[in-house]
């Protein structure tokens, strides 16, 4: 029986070339039959793409913004986009391989981008959306601090940029985290 431990992860900013896995593994994520492997999924009320190379390669090419690349062993297995507004960061795009989802990865993410967004931006809060109807995922982020604030922002129906809507309900809902 062997107790080696996974390798650390690393992190890094997305750079051009990362484009192609990281729209795939935002993919894989939240949408589509693979998705269901994970409990992040948002297959059973959005269809279509998560992502497309081009808003992938925006967020790179913004200066204020960052795809954190998360590795371990040389291996993709998580990102997420921060984006410094002000007095504020806006934390998104966040998604972790779903064979590994739920054994702590996404908290340790959650946590270096924190951790990030203080030092290099010197921000006091975090902000993020979530489809109002992820109530597992809101409660997920909860436990890491964030709270619900009950504002919501319409969803965009028409725009297959984020999605095919499969219900007519849906909405962001902003949450937000003092760091």
């Amino acid at each position: 029986m062997s107790t080696a431990q996974p390798a650390a992860l690393s992190f890094r900013s997305a750079v051009e070339e990362d484009v192609p896995a990281l729209v795939a593994l935002v993919e894989s994520a939240y949408r589509g039959d693979a998705s269901r492997a994970g409990w992040t999924t948002e297959a059973d009320f959005l269809d279509g793409q998560r992502t497309d190379p081009g808003g992938v390669g925006a967020i790179i090419a913004d200066p204020d913004s960052r795809l954190l690349v998360v590795e371990r062993g040389g291996e993709l297995v998580a990102c997420c986009q921060l984006e410094h507004r002000g007095d504020h960061a806006y934390f998104g795009m966040f998604a972790v391989r779903p064979g590994l989802q739920g054994v702590g990865l996404g908290k340790e993410v959650m946590a270096e981008a924190e951790r990030r967004v203080r030092a290099d931006w010197k921000v006091t809060e975090m902000r993020m959306t979530v489809v109002n109807v992820r109530e597992e995922l809101i409660a997920y982020y909860e436990r890491r601090g964030y709270r619900r604030t009950g504002e919501l922002s319409p969803f965009p129906y028409g725009d297959e940029r984020f999605g095919i809507p499969l219900r007519d309900d849906l909405a962001f809902e902003l949450l937000v985290k003092a760091l």
